[in-house]
């Protein structure tokens, strides 16, 4: 199968781009190098460094004659989101516009779509949160990112278009950029194997749903040959796990001697987020793998060995 996916020198859909090269597929990947890097792209990859706002998507589109459109590129800060949301609409929502008007002019099959579980929901009415869940984001990022899923189903009501729509957690593991960017897990990995002093924002005992990154590319395979023409995913673990647990943890794993900072919560953080991953595990057949503890010390490896060798 040919696959497009955009995004693709990031941290997640990088691991998304070599799990469908290993299960044989052929993929093009798009990406404008602002946050991802090239040295991520899978060799085996035809790569394209394209803003996905470009008018010339829909040339790279019709080139490359992909059956499926996996969509990952985004504006993906919380807190760059409440400072510029402007920008992040531009980003997430007038590009993602841009792509499903290629994708339609090129008769795209499939559309998979990476949204904001961690985001969308808003502070919960109830935890686990499952896909019922009333969708009341706080932050621009998750209203940016939940809006694509309405644009989705009026595609597919108008002109047909298949997709599924992938919730995730907070997903972590190697290749997340540990230099204030990326995720928790890889900003305290990084502090940590420098020897400089661990921030917290908080009091620390916010809780996430922690998902290994190799576990959320699975997902994308699986969402290959789902059944359903629609179908929306939460990704996620069902439990959550506090700040100060991932600081304890990695401390462990790297030997590290300080203790944390703690400094004011951010304005659009959700104070407590987990996620009901049964419809996945049910109609995917998709489970997390990866328990955290394996996933914290495979990744503090990897930095180890590759970040900060």
């Amino acid at each position: 199968m040919k696959i497009l996916v955009t995004g693709g020198a990031g941290f997640i859909a990088s691991h998304v781009v070599d799990r469908y090269i290993e299960a044989g597929h052929e993929v093009s990947v798009i990406d404008d190098l602002s946050t991802g890097r090239r040295s991520n792209v899978n060799p085996r990859a035809v790569f394209y460094q394209m803003d996905i706002r470009s008018p010339e998507i829909g040339e790279v589109i019709a080139k490359e004659k992909p059956e499926v459109i996996n969509h990952h590129a985004a504006q993906m800060n919380i807190r760059c989101s409440m400072e510029d949301p402007i920008f992040d609409a531009e980003v997430n929502i007038l590009g993602s516009l841009n792509l499903l008007k290629a994708a339609i002019q090129n008769s795209i099959r499939r559309f998979i779509y990476s949204s904001a579980g961690g985001a969308v929901y808003g502070e919960p009415v109830y935890l686990p949160c499952d896909e019922s869940h009333p969708v009341q984001p706080i932050c621009p990022h998750g209203a940016s990112k939940h809006s694509i899923e309405h644009y989705l189903d009026l595609f597919h009501a108008n002109y047909g278009l298949e997709y599924i729509v992938l919730r995730y957690p907070n997903v972590y593991g190697p290749r997340q950029n540990p230099n204030g960017t990326g995720g928790v897990v890889a900003i305290f990995t990084g502090q940590m194997l420098r020897n400089q002093p661990v921030t917290i924002f908080g009091d620390g005992k916010q809780e996430r749903d922690f998902v290994y990154v190799h576990d959320c590319a699975e997902a994308n395979l699986l969402a290959l040959d789902s059944r359903k023409p629609t179908a929306i995913y939460n990704l996620g673990t069902g439990h959550g796990t506090s700040i100060n647990d991932i600081f304890n943890c990695l401390k462990e794993f790297i030997g590290y001697r300080g203790g944390p900072i703690h400094g004011p919560a951010k304005v659009g953080e959700i104070r407590r987020i987990y996620l009901n991953a049964e419809r996945a595990r049910r109609e995917l057949g998709w489970g997390c793998q990866t328990s955290l503890e394996q996933g914290l010390q495979q990744t503090v490896m990897y930095f180890k060995e590759r970040e900060f060798a």
